[in-house]
């Protein structure tokens, strides 16, 4: 409950020309006025600072390179959020330290937008590549995805992909080994007068 609520103080906050600073100080104090009892043990929770929310555009769950992305700490972004914007408005909580590393096997993947025409010598990649395109666009996906299209020993060209920076790896995010970590989100449009949170309901 304390990262949703840290969630919905980020949405409470959210509008029209509010400064992404002041969003992340008010997240980050919620958050962080919460302890958790794990094991008869104490712990506080912590903003995880190097995680944040962001813009989401079609077909582009990250924003793209004009992104804007959401603080959930206090800091100097003075960016605005504009009329018209959707967000996802995400906060991650830990008992840990507060700051994620990449760690294990690469899970999911996406093509990069808009990345630039690089020419590619392996067959595997070049097929590979329309494959993703036609099924993913720039949305994420696993691989058991690329298996259950019926893709056969594709791991050469995914990796060849990435190595020339058409698509983007994402391997897990871990803090300190033995902490816990949360994460909630949702997604809010601008509107001129309204703010909607548009993946709120009656499930969720």
């Amino acid at each position: 409950m304390r990262v949703k609520d840290a969630t919905n103080t980020g949405i409470r906050e959210a509008g029209i020309d509010v400064r992404m600073s002041d969003i992340g100080a008010a997240i980050q104090e919620t958050m962080e006025s919460y302890e958790v009892e794990i094991n008869g043990t104490t712990y506080p929770v912590k903003a995880i600072r190097n995680l944040n929310g962001h813009t989401i555009g079609h077909y582009l769950i990250h924003g793209g390179s004009t992104g804007k992305s959401v603080p959930i700490v206090k800091g100097g972004d003075q960016t605005k959020m504009e009329e018209g914007e959707t967000y996802a408005i995400e906060t991650f909580g830990s008992t840990g330290k507060g700051f994620v590393r990449d760690d294990m096997e690469v899970s999911h993947y996406a093509k990069v937008p808009d990345a630039p025409n690089v020419p590619l010598r392996l067959s595997s990649a070049k097929n590979l590549l329309n494959v993703i395109t036609k099924n993913f666009g720039t949305l994420p996906f696993c691989r058991r995805y690329l298996d259950r299209l019926g893709q056969e020993k594709y791991l050469l060209g995914l990796n060849n992909l990435v190595s020339s920076g058409l698509v983007d790896a994402y391997p897990p995010l871990v803090d300190v080994k033995g902490s816990y970590t949360a994460q909630f989100e949702h997604t809010i449009l601008l509107r001129p007068n309204v703010k909607e949170v548009i993946t709120r309901g009656d499930d969720y």
